[in-house]
C-alpha cells in the first residue's frame, strides 16, 4: 500500500506538526497544499506571501501545490488539486485539525470526492498537550494573526514558547488557537533543512484582526 500523501498546509504549527507525526511514521509527502487568495499574494487564514511558503517549501524539501482560488470556487479547485495530488502517486491527504467534527467533515467529503482517505493526526489530541509536544519536538513559530477580540496585539510575532502559552491560557483563550484565537507561521525546525528569516515590517489591523507583516 502506498504511504504517500499530500500535506493540507497553512504554514502553521498544527499543520506542521500533522506532517511531522506522519513522516516519523513512515509516510512520504509528495507536495503541500496550500490555498492562496486569487486577488492577493498571500494565504487564506494566514495570510502568508507566495515568497515565504515558496521559502518554506525549498527548506522542507518538499514541492508546493498552490490552489490560487476566489471563496465561491475554495472547494471545486482544492478537489481539482486533489485529484491532481493523487496523480502524483498520493493515497492520502492529511489535515492538521484537532477536534472540530465539521473541519473534519469538510475534509473528508472533499477526499472521498476524489477517492483519497482523510488522515488527521492530531484528531482529538489533547490540545494544551500537542502544543508542548510542537515545542518540545523543537520547532520554532512566531504568532502571524491574532483575533483582537482574544489576544492583544502585542501577542504578534512573540515565539510561541512556555511563558507564551500561559499567558495565552491566564486570558481564558484555547491555547492551541483552535477556536481562531491566533494563527502561527512556523520558522524552524527538525524538518527545516534551514531557519526562515523573516523581517518584521508591521501590523496591520483589519477590523477585528490583528496581522503582522512579514517579508524575507
Amino acid at each position: 500500500m502506498s504511504k504517500k500523501f499530500v500535506m493540507s498546509f497553512s504554514g502553521g504549527k498544527d499543520s506542521t506538526l500533522a506532517l511531522y507525526k506522519m513522516i516519523k511514521n513512515g509516510y512520504t509527502p509528495i507536495g503541500l497544499l496550500v490555498t492562496v487568495r486569487k486577488d492577493a499574494n498571500i494565504s487564506w487564514t494566514h495570510s502568508i506571501t507566495k515568497e515565504l511558503l515558496n521559502k518554506v517549501s525549498e527548506s522542507l524539501e518538499i514541492p508546493l501545490m498552490l490552489v490560487e482560488c476566489e471563496v465561491s470556487e475554495y472547494e471545486t479547485k482544492f478537489i481539482e488539486t486533489l485529484k491532481k495530488a493523487k496523480d502524483m502517486g498520493a493515497t492520502s491527504c492529511v489535515f492538521g485539525d484537532i477536534d472540530i467534527l465539521d473541519h473534519r467533515r469538510w475534509c473528508e467529503d472533499r477526499c472521498n470526492e476524489v477517492g483519497m482517505e482523510a488522515i488527521l493526526p492530531l484528531w482529538q489530541g489533547d490540545r494544551e498537550d500537542l502544543v508542548y509536544e510542537f515545542i518540545d519536538s523543537g520547532f520554532r513559530t512566531v504568532i502571524k494573526t491574532v483575533n483582537l477580540k482574544h489576544l492583544h496585539s502585542d501577542f504578534l510575532g512573540k515565539v510561541l514558547n512556555y511563558d507564551i502559552v500561559k499567558q495565552i491560557k491566564e486570558l481564558g483563550c484555547d491555547v492551541c488557537g483552535e477556536n481562531g484565537e491566533y494563527h502561527t507561521f512556523v520558522v524552524d525546525g527538525p524538518l527545516f533543512k534551514e531557519e526562515i528569516k523573516i523581517k518584521k515590517k508591521g501590523i496591520v489591523i483589519n477590523e477585528d484582526y490583528g496581522n503582522l507583516d512579514i517579508s524575507i
